[in-house]
C-alpha cells in the first residue's frame, strides 16, 4: 500500500514535486443530457465541452443518492449516506426546520487535505446542516460563501410561491440567507447574481491561494429550481430560461479554468465537474434532461443517479472517453492518494482510488454500485447488469413497485432500462444476492440526523 501511494503521489506531482491542487465543481439537479458533450442539441456549453475534449469524459459515473443532502454528504466523506445518518424513511433532505447535520465525527475531503497543509475553501450550496456546529467551517473549510440549503427553502410568501412555476420567480419570494463563514451577509439572497458571484469568489480564492496547495469546492445552487440567471444571460439560450442557467454555469466553469491557466496552475490542478443528482423532471421545461436515461431526480432509475463527470488535468490526465464505472464515492480516496494522505481507517469506506484509470487507462476498480432511495436499498449494479428489487419514480408515484423476481437490465446494451432480461436473469441474481448480503452485514445503525426537526425555521433560517 505504501509503495502504491508513493507511486501515485509521484505521478500526480510530476518533476516539480509540488503538491497538486484540487477543484470540485458540483452542479445541482443537472441532467445527464444537459451538456453539449453529452448530447444536448440546443444548450451551448463551450467551456465544459472544451474541458471534456482536453480531459476525461466519464459515461458511467454515479452519485450515491438521487437527492441533494445524502448525495453531497457522500461526495465529501466517501461513504454511503446510510452510514452517516443522512438517509431516512420519512425525510429525504435537510429543511429549514432541521436540527441535525453532517455528524462531527465524519471526515471530509477538506479535513484530510488540511492535515496535509492545504488551504480549503467552499463556495456555494452546502445542504449538510445549518445549525451551529454543522456549517462548512466545522467540517474542514477555512472559508465559506454561499447558501446553506436548496434555493427554494424558507418560503417568504406561500400564497405566491405555491404558484411560482407559472411565474417569473423573484428572489424575495424565498427568505433564504447568504452566508459568509458563519455570518448572514445578505437576506434574502439575490439569486439572480448567485452564479456570477460564486464564480468571482472561486477565482478570488484561487488567486489568493496560488502559492500553497489548495482545495476548492464550488457547489452551484442551480439548475435547482427556482431558476435565476444574471442580466448578461437573459434570453441567451435557445433552450429558454433553463438553458440560460446552464450556459451561465458553463461560463463560470470557463472563468475557473481560465484563471488556473493564467496563474500557471493548470498543470498542477485536477478539476472535476459533475452534479449531485439527475434532473427535476416535474418542472417540465424548467427542469433538465436525462438524455437516453430513464427518469430523473428522486428515483433509482439511471436518470436519477448517473451524472456527467469530466476530469481535467492538462499534462497529467490524457484526453479520453472513459466507459468504466465510477462514483462520487471515489473522489475522497482518489484525492487522498494524490495528496499523499490516507482515507480514514477506523470506519467502512465505500470509495475506490481511481488514479490507475485516470492516469494509466486501466480498468476502474469500481465494479458495483448500490442504489438507495431514502434508507432502503432499491437496486444494485454489478458489472454491466443492474438489478431492481423495487422501483419508484422520483415524484408522483406514491408507492414503490416491488419486483419479485427482480428486474434485470444490461446497461451496456440498454442504458435506458427498457428491456428486462427475463429468463436470463437467474445467472445474475446469484452473484448480486451474495453482494447484497455482504453489503448489508456492513451496515450499522447510526443516529439519524435527518429526522431531528423543530416546529419552525432554525439556525440561520430564523427570521430576524
Amino acid at each position: 500500500m505504501v509503495v502504491r501511494l508513493l507511486l501515485t503521489v509521484l505521478l500526480a506531482t510530476g518533476a516539480a514535486g509540488a503538491a497538486p491542487n484540487f477543484v470540485i465543481i458540483f452542479a445541482d439537479d443537472l441532467g445527464y443530457g444537459d451538456l453539449g458533450s453529452y448530447g444536448n442539441p440546443t444548450i451551448a456549453t463551450p467551456h465544459l465541452d472544451r474541458m471534456a475534449v482536453e480531459g476525461q469524459r466519464w459515461t458511467s459515473f454515479y452519485v450515491a443518492a438521487p437527492v441533494c443532502t445524502p448525495s453531497r454528504g457522500a461526495l465529501l466523506t466517501g461513504r454511503l449516506p446510510i452510514r452517516s445518518g443522512l438517509t431516512s424513511k420519512t425525510v429525504r433532505v435537510f429543511s429549514s426546520r432541521s436540527l441535525g447535520g453532517l455528524p462531527q465525527d465524519e471526515v471530509t475531503i477538506a479535513e484530510i487535505l488540511k492535515g496535509k497543509g492545504y488551504k480549503t475553501g467552499m463556495v456555494g450550496k452546502w445542504h449538510l446542516g445549518h445549525m451551529p456546529g454543522f456549517l462548512p467551517p466545522h467540517h474542514g473549510f477555512d472559508e465559506y460563501f454561499g447558501l446553506v440549503s436548496s434555493n427554494d427553502h424558507n418560503r417568504a410568501y406561500d400564497s405566491i410561491v405555491n404558484r411560482w412555476p407559472a411565474l417569473q420567480p423573484k428572489s424575495e419570494y424565498w427568505d433564504i440567507p447568504l452566508i459568509e463563514g458563519e455570518r448572514v451577509v445578505e437576506r434574502p439572497a439575490n439569486q439572480s447574481t448567485l452564479t456570477k458571484r460564486y464564480a468571482e469568489r472561486a477565482v478570488d480564492f484561487i488567486r489568493r491561494s496560488k502559492d500553497e496547495p489548495f482545495f476548492l469546492y464550488l457547489a452551484h445552487s442551480m439548475p435547482h429550481t427556482p431558476l435565476f440567471r444574471s442580466k448578461d444571460f437573459e434570453g441567451r439560450s435557445r433552450r429558454g430560461l433553463y438553458g440560460d442557467v446552464i450556459e451561465e454555469i458553463d461560463w463560470s466553469v470557463g472563468r475557473v479554468l481560465d484563471t488556473l491557466r493564467e496563474e500557471g496552475l493548470a498543470e498542477n490542478t485536477m478539476v472535476l465537474f459533475t452534479s449531485d443528482n439527475g434532473p427535476w423532471l416535474i418542472f417540465d421545461e424548467q427542469g433538465g434532461s436525462a438524455g437516453p436515461l430513464r427518469d430523473g431526480k428522486g428515483g433509482t432509475w439511471e436518470g436519477g443517479m448517473r451524472e456527467p463527470a469530466i476530469f481535467w488535468w492538462p499534462g497529467r490526465i490524457e484526453p479520453n472517453v472513459v466507459r468504466e464505472m465510477g462514483s462520487t464515492l471515489d473522489v475522497l480516496p482518489t484525492i487522498a492518494a494524490l495528496a499523499g494522505a490516507e482515507p480514514p481507517s477506523d470506519r467502512v469506506m465505500d470509495g475506490y482510488d481511481l488514479a490507475p484509470t485516470l492516469f494509466n487507462e486501466q480498468p476502474s476498480p469500481r465494479k458495483e454500485m448500490f442504489f438507495y432511495r431514502s434508507a432502503e436499498l432499491y437496486a444494485v449494479r454489478l458489472g454491466p447488469f443492474k438489478v431492481h428489487f423495487k422501483t419508484q419514480a422520483g415524484y408522483f408515484q406514491p408507492e414503490p413497485e416491488l419486483h419479485d423476481p427482480p428486474l434485470v437490465f444490461n446497461l451496456d446494451v440498454d442504458p435506458g432500462e427498457h428491456y428486462n432480461l427475463g429468463d436470463k436473469r437467474h445467472e445474475v441474481l446469484g452473484p448480486v444476492g451474495q453482494l447484497v448480503m455482504k453489503h448489508r452485514a456492513s451496515i450499522r445503525p447510526v443516529d439519524n440526523q435527518l429526522v431531528k426537526r423543530a416546529d419552525g425555521p432554525t439556525g440561520v433560517f430564523k427570521r430576524p
